[in-house]
């Protein structure tokens, strides 16, 4: 018997040791070099589907292996859909552990300054994130504008220029809360400062949007933001054309005398005192610093493009309409 015996648990240490190999070798990496793929959870997904869908793709050496590595830490139950990013250099542990936490592909989006809300919203689209008609619905959203918090009719002004990051299928509404309250982030230090010029939330966003469109030279906005508030604070119309051609349906991109003469665009600062009605495009941080922190020293009311993306200053009308002339009309 004894003769016997010694054989059979030879054999099965054997069998233990070999099993133990093909074990710790199914749950190591496929490669030890590999692109990265993009791996898709669909929604209800169970545990088995995954683990065969995995394997399919080369990411695990064997289904069998990742469920048992699964259940064994508990997170069987715990995948969560979502697209993820996945290499064959990952080792299951590794993978499972990212499903586990949902640790999801994620993707970036990003806008300049000075875009107004259906140039926005066709970004959205041609990412792949969302439908402009979707996009602009929300930002029409009065509901959702109450929600927020913010001042003013629509969204328009208070989607804020920056880089976001999200995974797909997040959804238009959160998209747009992400925006809004960034604003509100960029916001929190200036509101203090607006107050102490007497200026709303709105009437600051209206103002940096024109200031927006009105300069790329960073370090133009305080003087441009100062011409603006010199002359509403002399009674004086603004006449910016960026406003006027924002109450332009179908713009061609001509600004033409009688659109300066339309009274009907409430939008047209050359024939009605005092701020537009509403932001003429979403403006950046310092463009909004810029309308609460304006150039002190600056007590021009005019200015006139220098044709070089900068901008002449004037304090009075016969020093303007002489950089007018030069700059405009090419006199010396």
């Amino acid at each position: 018997m004894k003769r016997i015996a010694i054989p059979i648990i030879a054999l099965l240490t054997a069998a233990l040791v070999a099993g133990g190999f093909t074990v710790r070798r199914a749950l190591t990496a496929p490669k030890p070099d590999a692109e990265p793929i993009v791996f898709d959870v669909p929604a209800g997904a169970t545990l088995g589907r995954v683990a065969a869908s995995l394997e399919q793709a080369g990411l695990i050496r064997r289904a069998w292996a990742f469920e048992g590595l699964a259940r064994w830490q508990g997170k069987g139950g715990s995948l969560r859909a979502g697209e993820y990013e996945f290499s064959a250099m990952q080792s299951p542990a590794e993978i499972l552990d990212r499903l586990a936490r949902g640790q999801v592909l994620t993707h970036p989006f990003s806008f300049p300054e000075g875009l107004t809300a259906a140039e926005i919203a066709v970004r959205f689209e041609e990412a792949g994130l969302a439908e402009a008609e979707e996009i602009l619905a929300l930002v029409h959203d009065t509901a959702l504008v109450a929600e927020l918090s913010v001042e003013g009719d629509d969204l328009e002004g208070y989607l804020f220029p920056e880089t976001y990051r999200w995974a797909r299928g997040v959804g238009a509404r959160a998209m747009i809360e992400d925006l809004v309250e960034q604003f509100r982030l960029a916001w929190a230090p200036l509101a203090s400062l607006a107050k102490a010029r007497e200026l709303s939330m709105h009437e600051v966003v209206v103002l940096a949007s024109i200031v927006e469109k009105e300069t790329g030279a960073p370090e133009e906005r305080p003087r441009i933001a100062a011409v603006f508030l010199n002359r509403l604070r002399r009674g004086m119309r603004l006449e910016t054309d960026p406003a006027v051609i924002y109450g332009i349906p179908d713009f061609d991109g001509n600004l033409r005398r009688v659109h300066l003469e339309d009274t009907s665009n409430a939008y047209n600062t050359y024939k009605i005192p005092g701020l537009p009605p509403g932001p003429i495009a979403n403006p950046g941080a310092a463009a909004l610093r810029a309308v609460v922190e304006p150039s002190e020293q600056e007590d021009a009311i005019f200015f006139v493009s220098k044709n070089d993306g900068t901008h002449h200053f004037s304090r009075t009308y016969a020093e303007h309409a002489r950089a007018v002339d030069r700059y405009q009309r090419g006199h010396r």
